[in-house]
């Protein structure tokens, strides 16, 4: 079994088109296929189904794909590592992130990181929490930004800090003007909130469960900007992470503490459980535990 032929493999099953993984491989179509065909010769099982001029993959090819993504990874994170080891400010940090942390929490550790490491470049991936586990688990990628921060058993759950959520209105609601409110107050409200599966929403309800009712969800977004564009246009309600509207409470929204009951979540980073970090990610790492540590110890 060569690289080159889990390289030609893992194109295949990716586009599930011979040609099209020969084109993004700059190799011939015939090339690829042989490479193909001597593996499933060799593992003595087929990987791909043909269906026309399109491929999908077996169920053993899926249970293969799995396998020999993590080893591929494996494979050029031992390069990194070697890379890293005879220059460790020269890396690159493949980093996850949530929508949430997009717009403030990320750029502000990043910018002052690269103040003190201005060659290590960094690769980002926004997804959900579910996802960036997967990935972190899986090797494609090294750490992930996370909120709230999991418990979980192939991953290490690393807090640096705890932030509340607030309350976000339109600028007409009857409760705009007051400095704090409580939860329950909302009760007859729609409320705009994320979709199912995502976390910031299991936030909320269990929130709204707490003091007894269930949000009526009227919209559900993807992602903070458009919930907050909803709200702006008066369609409901909703509760937002503060770090989201430290510097952006749109137009006829105002942002309102919530008193009771204390609504909040944890932020901070994953990393995995099964290998060590590389050289650049861990100055990261460890720039991050002291970046936050300062930060709370001047209260944020």
């Amino acid at each position: 079994m060569e690289l080159r032929q889990i390289k030609y493999f893992i194109e295949v099953a990716t586009r599930e088109h011979v040609t099209e993984a020969a084109d993004a491989l700059h190799v011939a179509q015939s090339a690829v296929s042989r490479q193909i065909a001597n593996l499933e010769d060799e593992l003595g099982v087929e990987l791909f189904m043909r269906e026309g001029r399109n491929v999908k993959l077996t169920t053993v090819g899926r249970i293969f794909l799995e396998h020999v993504e993590i080893g591929l990874n494996e494979i050029e994170r031992a390069k990194q590592k070697v890379d890293e080891f005879l220059d460790p400010e020269s890396g690159t940090i493949r980093i996850g992130f949530p929508n949430s942390l997009a717009s403030n929490t990320l750029p502000t550790v990043i910018s002052a990181f690269r103040e003190q490491h201005p060659k290590i470049g960094f690769q980002l991936r926004q997804a959900t929490v579910k996802q960036l586990i997967k990935a972190v688990i899986k090797g494609d990628i090294d750490l992930s930004f996370i909120a709230p921060v999991p418990t979980h058993k192939e991953v290490k759950g690393n807090i640096f800090f705890t932030e509340r959520l607030m309350a976000l209105l339109p600028m007409d609601h009857h409760l705009a003007e007051l400095p704090s409110i409580r939860l329950e107050q909302l009760r007859n409200d729609p409320f705009v909130l994320f979709r199912e599966d995502l976390a910031l929403r299991e936030i909320v309800v269990n929130a709204c469960k707490q003091v007894g009712f269930r949000p009526h969800v009227a919209f559900e977004g993807e992602d903070t900007e458009s919930i907050k564009g909803l709200i702006s246009a008066g369609l409901g309600v909703s509760l937002l992470p503060e770090v989201t509207l430290i510097d952006n409470v749109p137009r006829e929204t105002v942002k309102i503490p919530i008193s009771e009951p204390n609504v909040t979540r944890t932020v901070g980073v994953i990393t995995p459980k099964n290998r060590d970090l590389a050289p650049s990610e861990k100055l990261f790492f460890e720039f991050l535990k002291d970046f936050y540590d300062v930060l709370n110890r001047f209260g944020r």
